[in-house]
């Protein structure tokens, strides 16, 4: 069984028990429970439901285990012969869940 669910403006492909590490979700606390409600598919052995835009009824529980930043990105911008460099670094900040529960 998987979902396809948007979560903090992004579409996941979600199945049960698995690791997905999200936008920052600021309003969540290390270790609360939160749901999902804006479903826009689910498949239950071989039958799949598409929402209309979402499926009603549906809902993903999920557990917040931390919240953490990614991977430095380097942005280097360089005009020739004019002396102009500019460096910045960005780290996104992340929120890494565990779906416990999809249902319909």
């Amino acid at each position: 069984m998987y979902a396809i669910v948007n979560i903090a403006g992004q579409q996941f492909k979600v199945a049960k028990d698995q690791y997905v590490f999200v936008h920052r979700l600021r309003e969540a606390a290390e270790g609360a429970s939160i749901e999902f409600d804006n479903v826009l598919l689910v498949e239950n052995q071989g039958k799949v439901t598409i929402g209309t835009p979402t499926v009603q009824g549906a809902k993903i529980s999920a557990k917040v285990l931390s919240h953490l930043k990614g991977d430095k990105v380097i942005v280097f911008k360089k005009k020739r012969r004019k002396g102009y460099k500019k460096k910045n670094g960005h780290r996104q900040c992340f929120t890494k869940i565990l779906i416990e529960n999809i249902s319909l």
